[in-house]
């Protein structure tokens, strides 16, 4: 099936099996690979991304499904030679350790903050449930998106 589906500002026409999830079809069609694939189950939200300007995880969609979408994957969320707001707090606050739930946390902590630009510890702990970190990284995680919301970012 043919699909047209603007990723990131540029729009990709592109053939797929009806069968393709989303998030194959960004990394080993169109060669975003900052989106990844932790478990394959939507437990994760490794492969977390923004459709149309919500919160999604591309693993529990079929490409077709985002025929006509508008998504973003962490390789467009920075500006230019600037990082996004979040990315940078999660930079500065050490957001990360091994670095493979990152994508999928900016995604949905960015996410988060636009529907609860103040939270509390405890609310911004409740937004990222779906999010996992396996290495426990989970305070500094709650210490970057409470950063970029105190920055109003």
């Amino acid at each position: 099936m043919e699909v047209q589906i603007t990723i990131n500002g540029t729009t990709h026409t592109s053939e797929v099996e009806p069968r393709t999830l989303l998030v194959h079809h960004i990394r080993d069609d169109l060669g975003l690979t900052g989106t990844n694939v932790g478990c394959d189950t939507s437990s994760c939200g490794a492969c977390t991304i923004h459709i149309d300007g919500q919160s999604a995880k591309s693993c529990t969609l079929l490409a077709v499904q985002a025929n006509g979408a508008d998504l973003t994957t962490i390789e467009g969320m920075a500006s230019g030679d600037g990082l996004h707001p979040m990315q940078q707090a999660f930079m500065e606050n050490h957001g990360l350790q091994c670095g493979y739930c990152t994508p999928g946390m900016v995604m949905a902590a960015t996410s988060f903050l636009n529907e609860n630009a103040d939270p509390s510890e405890a609310e911004v702990r409740e937004g990222l449930e779906g999010n996992l970190c396996r290495c426990t990284g989970y305070h500094n995680i709650v210490k970057s998106v409470l950063d970029c919301a105190s920055k109003g970012a």
